[in-house]
């Protein structure tokens, strides 16, 4: 029966592993937001959390054990959906084009963060929390190290900060465009520590127009703030517009610090 959970000691229950260390995986819905966690196996020994933002027109699923490493020490990893993504879809106002509907997802995600940091304070207790996004998810994770001081460290991952979108039309969207521009605003971000990742192959964001004048304007506010070595950048060779090996151990290496 399933409900049965005395297990063989010689041929425990099969559980997801990372090396060797189990891990548990549930879903949950904190301040209203669907959630993934994997999570060390005892709720009690989770020391961090890491928060994972994906992609656009992606979903929470497709985050699944990129970052799992960390539960083996000690992490819960939250992977929600976002805005109008995933189980939320259903929320997507009519009438938007394709880039307003993106920014749309970003600007509602960004709102509701707050509520959920509370909420992941409220599951884990005060624990330090590091957040990171691909792609849209990098867009959320810049703003969030500019705008939330209960991020403890950011990493933003094959993205841009330079945020210029003509077919964006829509007012709130325009404003929150104007409001949140990291090139423009790349001074609120230290003294967080920020890694910015990107692929020098990526046909979505070429490194030339996006990372260089991101990574300049990050790299003159820290320095500026007198903390140059809180702002980190990665370029790897032959990547396109996806989340490597490379980059996912880059990210693992600059939370663990």
């Amino acid at each position: 029966m399933t409900n049965e959970r005395s297990f063989n000691p010689a041929d425990p229950h099969a559980t997801p592993l990372h090396e060797g260390t189990p891990y548990l995986i549930e879903r949950r819905v904190l301040a209203s937001v669907p959630c993934l966690i994997e999570r060390p196996p005892e709720m009690t020994d989770a020391q961090n959390v890491c928060l994972v933002y994906h992609g656009a027109w992606a979903a929470k699923e497709g985050k699944l054990g990129v970052y799992s490493a960390l539960t083996a020490r000690g992490w819960a990893v939250v992977i929600p959906d976002a805005a109008l993504h995933g189980e939320r879809t259903g929320d997507t106002p009519p009438g938007l084009n394709a880039r307003e509907y993106l920014w749309e997802s970003v600007r509602r995600t960004v709102a509701e963060a707050p509520a959920l940091l509370d909420a992941l304070a409220e599951t884990f207790g005060p624990l330090p929390v590091c957040v990171t996004g691909s792609s849209m998810g990098g867009y959320v994770t810049q703003t969030l190290a500019r705008a939330e001081r209960r991020v403890r460290r950011a990493a933003a991952l094959i993205t841009s900060g330079v945020w210029e979108e003509p077919e964006v039309r829509k007012p709130e969207l325009r404003a929150f465009l104007e409001a949140n521009r990291p090139v423009t605003h790349a001074r609120d971000a230290p003294p967080t520590p920020l890694l910015l990742a990107s692929g020098d192959s990526d046909p979505a964001f070429p490194l030339a127009t996006n990372h260089v004048p991101t990574a300049a304007a990050y790299r003159e506010a820290y320095a500026r703030a007198g903390c140059p070595e809180k702002f980190r950048e990665v370029v790897f060779p032959g990547v396109g517009h996806y989340t490597s090996r490379g980059m996912r151990d880059a990210v693992l290496r600059f939370f663990l610090d």
